[in-house]
């Protein structure tokens, strides 16, 4: 295989937020091998607003629905594509077999759910598959490709670029949505995440997420944001419900290229393990992710900015979607471990800043994660005015 000949390339990419934020370095690879092919990328469109800034894709095709008469048109799609290979992150069988039938030439990605005979290039399950971080499993088909072209590869040995970029303009709108909601200028902002669409088991319960959020703005006089797609707005109004306080619901009030924006300008992200996660993180925001019945050596944030809480029994990690006892993976942590661990990250300090009053000490808040990408006009905690 050659690259020069390689001109047009169609990525079959994942379905869930978390999943496609995890694919992003294989993304940057894959236009690093070849700089000159155009790259176009099929996604669902709940995901497609994680690539809507990237520099390193050049088109996103929608793929919004299931069955017959939907493969019929992404095959007649495909077809107008003329794309020279495809580059299967899913291990569907559907998604080997749109390629299939579209007469792409190459066709590359591993050898599951009995779909090898649809592939020209087939990969092996790697032996780490559950003991290695996800966004590998993906670097490995980048890696795979890299090999066929080049006869070697580094790729899997790097360190992998997870990062995420926010045009200006979200930036604004998200700023003043913010502040329309009533986010507060000069306040520490903690996003709260307490759902999860594909899981029940992996949700902290809403209980502990109030007395949490309580905390935050009684003891840190925080503004408390509470996000989540629209499906999950009835965890939040849960939560809310269980508070003395208010918190701010933004769950399902903005589509995700905007969530993505507004999640750039929290000072805090605490979550399940869900798609935000792997958002906030790979935006540089604090993030701490309480961990259940999934497993971190493979779906942890991999960002420096992403930290883990978690004390698993010994039926954990299960995968399940529902536990089938007591839950005890995510009612062992609690409200007051995750409040210290959530001031540690935000580096609350006290100090003494009147001297004629030295025994008392007011809370002095500062934030040292200053946001990448920040517009002039913000000026909430944390961010440069």
């Amino acid at each position: 295989m050659k690259a020069e000949a390689i001109k047009r390339v169609v990525v079959r990419g994942t379905n869930w937020v978390g999943d496609t934020v995890m694919t992003l370095p294989a993304l940057r690879e894959l236009r690093r091998l070849l700089p000159n092919a155009h790259i176009t990328v099929v996604t669902r469109a709940g995901t497609a607003g994680l690539l809507s800034d990237v520099d390193f894709i050049d088109a996103l095709m929608l793929d919004e629905s299931s069955g017959l008469l939907a493969v019929g048109s992404q095959i007649r799609k495909w077809k107008q594509g003329n794309f020279d290979l495809a580059v299967l992150f899913p291990n569907s069988f559907q998604a080997a077999l749109i390629p299939f039938l579209a007469r792409v030439p190459s066709r590359l990605g591993y050898e599951a759910d009995r779909r090898g005979f649809l592939l020209t290039h087939r990969l092996p399950q790697p032996e780490w598959r559950n003991s290695r971080h996800e966004t590998f499993y993906y670097l490995n088909i980048v890696s795979a490709l890299d090999q066929l072209i080049n006869g070697a590869s580094q790729i899997i040995e790097r360190v992998p670029d997870t990062s995420i970029q926010v045009s200006t303009e979200r930036l604004d709108a998200a700023s003043d949505a913010l502040r329309k909601m009533g986010i507060r200028d000069g306040h520490p902002i903690v996003a709260l995440c307490p759902g999860s669409i594909n899981s029940r088991a992996k949700r902290w319960p809403a209980e502990r997420y109030a007395a949490l959020a309580d905390r935050l703005i009684e003891e840190l006089d925080a503004d408390v944001l509470l996000i989540g797609s629209a499906a999950e707005h009835d965890v939040s109004v849960e939560v809310a419900a269980r508070m003395r306080r208010q918190p701010i619901i933004a769950t399902g009030a903005t589509d995700l290229s905007g969530a993505v924006a507004m999640l750039s300008l929290v000072d805090l992200l605490i979550t399940n393990d869900t798609g935000p996660a792997h958002i906030a993180s790979a935006l540089g925001r604090p993030t701490l992710v309480i961990f259940g019945p999934t497993n971190p050596l493979t779906t942890r944030p991999l960002s420096s900015a992403g930290e883990i809480i978690r004390h698993p029994p010994v039926c954990a990690p299960c995968m399940l979607r529902d536990c089938p006892i007591d839950h005890r993976c995510m009612t062992a942590v609690s409200p007051d471990e995750v409040f210290a661990r959530a001031a540690g990250m935000l580096r609350i300090e006290t100090t003494a800043k009147n001297e004629d009053t030295p025994d008392e000490q007011p809370i002095a808040q500062e934030l040292i994660h200053p946001a990448k990408q920040t517009p002039d006009k913000l000026k909430f905690a944390g961010h440069p005015r």
